[in-house]
């Protein structure tokens, strides 16, 4: 999956299920798991990630700023 497209699914997530929006992913990562789909886990992951980085308030201490 493009990096866009990781992006775009972690801010669908996060519109449809709010806080949850973490949770959520977790749950389809742990059922790609369950199907033995290793490269959906690694997507559903990297989705996790995305969300975190979309529900921080502050940059991290070695982030840019523009």
């Amino acid at each position: 999956m493009d990096e866009i497209d990781i992006w775009r699914t972690a801010k669908i997530l996060i519109d449809s299920h709010g806080d949850d929006a973490s949770i959520e992913a977790a749950m389809r990562a742990d059922r790609a798991l369950d199907d033995g789909l290793p490269e959906a886990v690694s997507v559903w992951v990297r989705v996790m990630d995305a969300i975190e980085d979309l529900k921080r308030l502050k940059p991290r201490d070695d982030e840019a700023v523009n």
